[in-house]
Parts: C-alpha cells; sequence; structure tokens
C-alpha cells in the first residue's frame, strides 16, 4: 500500500509544516513541458489528479469546487451567459457546469494539452463535456490570449492553479484590467482566491487588485476537504450586478427551473448562495 502526502508549501503558503495524507492503490506520473502530472487511485477520495505536488481535483469531493467556481456568478446574471472565457480547468469540471445553463459557446484557454487528455482518460466524469460542440479548446497562455479582447464574454471563470510560475500573473491588476475590457457590458468575472486559512495574504491581495479594477467585489466561500485547510475561496467582481442584490424570489424560481431541467446540484442551492459570501473577521483583520 502507498501513502501520499501533500505537503503545504511554497509561495504564498503560510502553513509550513503541515500536510494531508491519502491511501493510494494505484499511482502513476508524467512530466510535460510545464509540470508534473500525478494520478492517484485512493482509498477515500477515488482518483485524484496532483499537479507539481498540489491535489488540483478528486472524484468525491471535485463538485463543490466546479458548482462553486460557476453557478453563484451565473444565476447573478440576469439571462444565461451565451458566451464565457475559462482560463484553466483543464480537468473540464468548470466546463460541465457552465454548459447547464445553456451557454452557447465557451473558450477554454488551457496551457497544457497533456493535462486534458489526461483529464479525458482518468476523469471521465469530470472531463465529459470538453468534447461538446459548444466548447472550443484553446492550448495558450490565458494571460496573452485575453490581452486586446474587448467587449467579446459576457463571463470569465478563471479556474488556474496557485500564484507560482506561469500562473502568477494571473493574480495581478494588469491581468484583471484585460478581463473588464474583454467582458461586455454587464458582463461577471469569476477566480478561485486561494485558502483564506492557509494562504490569507494571497487571498486579500487577490480581492484588493480586483477592487482596483471593478465596482462590485465579492470574495464567497466554500469547503473543499482535500484543499489547504479545507476552506477555501473564490471571488465574483462585476462593475453591474451584486450576487447579495440578486432577489431571493427571483433566484429561487430561476434555481428550481434550472433543477426540473439539470437535476439537483449536490453543493449550490439558493441558502448557499447568500450564505458564501458571510466571511469571517480574521481574514481581513490587519495583522
Amino acid at each position: 500500500m502507498l501513502w501520499f502526502t501533500e505537503y503545504y508549501s511554497g509561495e504564498g503558503m503560510e502553513l509550513q509544516g503541515t500536510g494531508l495524507t491519502f491511501k493510494v492503490t494505484e499511482a502513476f506520473s508524467f512530466r510535460t513541458p510545464f509540470q508534473e502530472v500525478l494520478v492517484l487511485n485512493t482509498v477515500d477520495f477515488g482518483k485524484m489528479l496532483v499537479l507539481d505536488g498540489a491535489v488540483q481535483t478528486t472524484e468525491r469531493d471535485e463538485f463543490i469546487y466546479h458548482e462553486m467556481i460557476v453557478h453563484p456568478a451565473f444565476f447573478t446574471m440576469n439571462s444565461s451567459p451565451e458566451k464565457v472565457l475559462i482560463i484553466g480547468g483543464g480537468d473540464g469540471g468548470t466546463v460541465r457546469e457552465a454548459l447547464k445553463h445553456g451557454v452557447k459557446q465557451i473558450d477554454m484557454v488551457e496551457i497544457d494539452r497533456e493535462v486534458v487528455e489526461v483529464a479525458k482518460k482518468e476523469f471521465p466524469s469530470i472531463a465529459n463535456k470538453l468534447e461538446d460542440e459548444r466548447v472550443n479548446l484553446i492550448f495558450d497562455d490565458g494571460r496573452e490570449f485575453v490581452k486586446g479582447k474587448e467587449n467579446e464574454y459576457d463571463a470569465i471563470i478563471v479556474d488556474c492553479s496557485d500564484p507560482i510560475g506561469p500562473s502568477k500573473v494571473l493574480y495581478e491588476e494588469e491581468f484583471y484590467r484585460d478581463c473588464l475590457k474583454a467582458l461586455k457590458e454587464n458582463g461577471v468575472f469569476v477566480t478561485q482566491s486561494e485558502s483564506p486559512f492557509a494562504q490569507r495574504k494571497v487571498h486579500k491581495q487577490v480581492v484588493n487588485e480586483l477592487r482596483k479594477v471593478f465596482e462590485v467585489v465579492r470574495p464567497y466561500l466554500a469547503f473543499i476537504p482535500t484543499y489547504p485547510s479545507g476552506m477555501w475561496s473564490f471571488t465574483f467582481a462585476s462593475n453591474s450586478l451584486d450576487p447579495l442584490g440578486v432577489n431571493p424570489g427571483a433566484l429561487g424560481e430561476a434555481y428550481g427551473k434550472f433543477v426540473k431541467e439539470n437535476g439537483k446540484l449536490k453543493y449550490y442551492n439558493p441558502e448557499i448562495h447568500y450564505g458564501a459570501f458571510a466571511i469571517p473577521n480574521f481574514v481581513y483583520e490587519e495583522e
């Protein structure tokens, strides 16, 4: 029997003597031009994708991350987004959830083709919509791709890894300004924004940089067992829409219609929609 431990370390990580260990029955790894890829079959969480030593997704808890990076923003919009840009998201889960809203076109920009290929083969329940005819897979640098785009997307979702190496530029004000230009007038932006407990300084940096660019910036939380500390965040941004301004009756009606068409979600619901935006005091207290 094998054991795998993700040790929490690296730039932005405030936990330096902690890790999470999994019992493993099978494993294989390979290196791409960008990173080391490890696929594990774990006893408790099913198959797991690990990039450069950091857990990215597991079959057991992936639904939490993927539902929460998509649905709070999309249920905030006055109508279903027609054209969506996803930067990162190589496992395919964000695409899967976005398509449930009747999106007509998704441009998914992922830098590492081999991650997408391994996801299709090893994680079909997550990646099963990557070959949908509405999805354009673009293997490129997401930072460079968004430059020069204007008034093109109803929503932009940044499903990126930690701010190390190529992903670091996806946490900066200049990138957020380019995303704003690429959005339509009532567009929405969402990014994963790290753990407010384990990576509080990085989380605060994301929120502060977004506030320099967007009128409405709302960080929100979800519990993801296999991510550092379990406390994970996302941040919504827009110049015209506010997830806390959504009428409860309208949200309940929209969610009911969604469930009839797609089935019940496993994590997100109208109560979670509002409650997720309640942030503990310690997160923004000055040290």
